[in-house]
């Protein structure tokens, strides 16, 4: 089965023949070898170009391990550019190719070469690799599957579409398998043999029950303010354990450089200033995240917020955690500062929105307070609660658009209605 992901191939399509190196990036087996390969050389050969004129390297194939050598690859694409037509260059994991660098900018000041390549991990996304294509490069960062991808696979029962993509996620060959045991087999295979096994050979990793454990952690926390710190506590009341600070802190960047979590921080909506700590981390795919767990903890309001953190992230919105302080009096008659929470504050140009996920509103308390940071922000910004069931479109007396997640993920316009 064809899975298509036309928001990423129109990406590509608009990039066509600009003259920088296309990088497509995102955790492995997302498919972005599927969507350069077979949905882009497909459209390529749709539009007349020649099967010669696509040239396609996968580097995870052992057969191609002669193409790591910089050199050796750089000698076969020359060798397979025979003429002044237009060649597509397509190179899958480009990172296993030391000094990759200097073999794609050799292609930058050919007019008939067209470079597309993808990266998974932190050697990849490296500042000094990000520095090296300053100017020249594209960065399309590819995602597992949305909703709305997953649920054109699907029938059209959209609560059980969401609960199955809550649990097993999207990851294309997870959706692709038909029983609940073989998806949850594939996951826990994906997560131990290829996530977890790359970082512990990349970064040398030697006190692998550490890093176990602290993705248990972060798993069973999303959603949740943290940062090493706490972590460490943690250790040291559940685990009995001592852990070094710097040691956890070094682990959370290794497992967002490689694109299994994201980190999102705390943004002060009225100080308009970033608070350097705690900060809130989540999965990049649900199912990931429950296989982490063994599938224990599938609690279904944490999960809508990771689903739709993913969303705004694949919409290409800045995702912070906001912070509103107000001064409030207390029953003595003295002032206190209170925070309200915003679970979301989603930036991307101009355009702002303030974000709440509420799984249920049951009543009229529960309303108040998912409302209640949002009553406090006193700009001009659209202000949303995304509800975790069917309703119509609500705007209300303060102005907050109520909406059910099924018109936030199906509907590309949904922040608009």
């Amino acid at each position: 089965m064809i899975i298509e992901r036309p928001l990423y191939l129109k990406q590509l399509i608009a990039l066509r023949h600009n003259g920088m190196i296309k990088i497509v990036t995102g955790i492995r087996r997302c498919g972005k070898s599927f969507l350069l390969s077979t949905l882009y050389a497909g459209w390529l050969k749709e539009q007349g170009v020649n099967d010669a004129h696509i040239i396609d390297i996968n580097l995870e194939d052992r057969r191609n391990k002669a193409l790591r050598d910089p050199d050796n690859l750089l000698e076969y694409i020359d060798s397979k550019i025979k003429d002044s037509d237009m060649y597509y260059v397509m190179i899958d994991e480009i990172q296993l190719v030391p000094e990759f660098e200097d073999v794609l900018n050799s292609y930058l000041n050919m007019p008939n070469v067209d470079v597309y390549v993808t990266g998974s991990n932190a050697r990849f996304l490296s500042s000094n690799v990000r520095t090296e294509f300053a100017g020249r490069g594209e960065e399309i960062r590819l995602y597992p599957l949305s909703f709305s991808e997953f649920s054109s696979m699907k029938g059209n029962d959209k609560t059980l579409n969401l609960r199955e993509y809550m649990i097993y996620g999207g990851m294309p060959q997870v959706v692709l398998k038909e029983t609940e045991k073989e998806k949850a087999s594939v996951l826990k295979a994906l997560f131990q043999r290829t996530y977890i096994r790359d970082i512990v050979e990349r970064y040398n990793i030697k006190n692998t029950d550490v890093l176990d454990e602290l993705l248990n952690i972060v798993a069973s926390a999303i959603g949740g303010l943290t940062n090493p710190s706490k972590l460490c506590n943690t250790f040291e009341s559940v685990k009995h354990e001592k852990v070094n600070r710097m040691t956890l802190t070094s682990y959370l960047s290794y497992l967002c450089e490689s694109f299994l979590i994201e980190k999102s921080s705390q943004y002060d909506i009225k100080g308009k200033r970033y608070i350097d700590s705690p900060y809130k981390y989540y999965f990049c795919d649900c199912g990931l995240r429950n296989a982490r767990l063994n599938f224990r903890q599938v609690e279904f309001t944490h999960l809508l917020e990771n689903v739709i953190y993913n969303e705004l992230l694949v919409r290409g919105f800045n995702v912070d955690v906001g912070v509103v302080p107000k001064q409030v009096r207390t029953e003595d008659g003295s002032r206190i500062r209170q925070y309200y929470e915003v679970d979301f504050v989603c930036n991307q140009g101009s355009r702002r929105y303030y974000i709440q996920s509420a799984y249920r509103m049951i009543d009229e308390k529960k309303v108040r307070q998912e409302e209640a940071s949002l009553r406090n922000i006193d700009d001009s910004f659209k202000k949303i609660i995304i509800l975790g069931e069917s309703t119509p479109v609500i705007r209300n007396e303060s102005g907050i658009t109520i909406i059910s997640i099924y018109d936030f993920l199906l509907n590309e316009n949904s922040l608009e209605l």
